[in-house]
């Protein structure tokens, strides 16, 4: 009888126990999201980089701004131009968090290593922290603001 009930109430535990731990699923309702996120923010280098201005009118708003790490603002068109005339050798972005503000705006940060050409006497600085904020603009998700800020040696 005591086995009987045992294996009752282990019966009984079973459910509850997997009503209480979350699936796969519910702990990361937003994981394609997140990466795909992600992956714009690493193909807006991308395209600085290869000097790709069809690829940045694509991922940018008309109305896109940028807070550079000077603390200016730069428009869509000052980007466009910056792209085109290049700069930017080299890049590494790392350490991403995603923010689902909601179905139709996301703000993705990250940390970035910038190498600009010698040539640009201002070169910005090397170690930046790096904040998107991404659109849904039909299905398709468009840069409308981007702040990079210096990372200073006591950060």
């Amino acid at each position: 009888m005591k086995k009987f009930v045992a294996v009752i109430l282990s019966c009984l535990a079973v459910p509850a126990v997997a009503q209480m731990a979350p699936s796969a699923a519910s702990e990361k309702p937003n994981a394609q999201l997140e990466h795909t996120l992600i992956a714009q923010s690493e193909a807006v280098a991308a395209a600085q980089k290869a000097k790709d201005v069809p690829t940045l009118k694509r991922l940018l708003t008309d109305d896109f701004e940028r807070v550079g790490s000077e603390g200016g603002l730069h428009d869509r068109s000052e980007v466009l131009d910056e792209a085109s005339e290049g700069g930017l050798e080299d890049y590494r972005l790392y350490d991403f968090n995603v923010l689902v503000v909601d179905e139709n705006v996301a703000i993705v940060t990250y940390n970035a290593v910038i190498q600009m050409s010698a040539e640009d006497e201002d070169l910005p600085p090397r170690y930046q922290r790096f904040s998107d904020v991404w659109v849904k603009q039909g299905d398709q998700w468009r840069l409308r603001f981007e702040q990079s800020t210096a990372k200073r040696a006591i950060d």
